[in-house]
């Protein structure tokens, strides 16, 4: 495999240059790993629980999808929170890059099925990284204690097989289904991504789509009750 030099160097979404980056990464990497498998893990972990996902955002700026503006705030949603563990894995040198697909979201609160317009959310986002000459999927997007409040099983990997939703709850409802594969990126493709979004989701690509004050863990929570 000829290895693309992308998938180890900065981008514009995935700044794997930026200071606060470069310290989140060695710091959750730690000392004494054995071998880059650990490494991963030990950032994927930190992305996905250090990082709270919160889709209610705007979706009409740039620093939405930011890794560097994620970890500043500390929440959003999939695609900044893959963004980051893709620069993190670039930090301490583990190839990675950024898989796209669009899934149909059986659990979704009242106010995001509204949003969205449906119950189909296009361009969901995960890592992909390279471990022994195999791209591997990662998804960090929801934290443990959303997860708890959602009644979903955690995303857990071993950095040897994909790390993708679920498609039961543990209630055994339905939660995610894969229906569209968007393919691979090294950096987000936010020209296609937001002209997506202004096509099929105009609702959300206004300054305040949420209305100020709306809380998307606690609404989670009710879907559970």
């Amino acid at each position: 495999m000829t290895l693309d030099p992308r998938a180890l160097a900065p981008a514009s979404f995935v700044q794997s240059d930026d200071p606060l980056i470069i310290d989140f990464a060695r710091k959750a990497a730690g000392t004494g790993a054995k071998d880059q498998r650990e490494t991963a893990l030990r950032l994927y972990y930190a992305v996905r629980d250090q990082v709270i996902y919160d889709p209610y955002v705007r979706f009409n700026i740039p620093d939405t999808y930011s890794a560097k503006a994620v970890l500043a705030l500390g929440s959003g949603f999939c695609i900044p929170k893959a963004a980051l563990l893709a620069a993190c894995c670039r930090v301490v040198g583990i190839p990675a890059r950024l898989g796209f697909a669009d899934v149909k979201n059986h659990l979704a609160t009242t106010k995001l099925l509204e949003k969205n317009g449906s119950d189909v959310f296009r361009w969901h986002s995960f890592a992909e990284i390279l471990l022994d000459g195999i791209w591997i999927k990662a998804t960090p997007a929801f934290n443990l204690s959303l997860c708890e409040k959602f009644g979903v099983h955690p995303l857990d990997w071993d950095g040897r097989t994909d790390s993708v939703f679920h498609p039961y709850d543990k209630q055994d409802r339905k939660h995610m289904e894969y229906v569209e594969q968007r393919g691979s990126y090294y950096d987000v493709p936010y020209e296609a991504i937001t002209a997506s979004y202004r096509q099929h989701c105009p609702l959300l690509m206004v300054d305040d789509p949420w209305d100020k004050g709306a809380d998307f863990a606690a609404e989670a929570k009710k879907i559970d009750a």
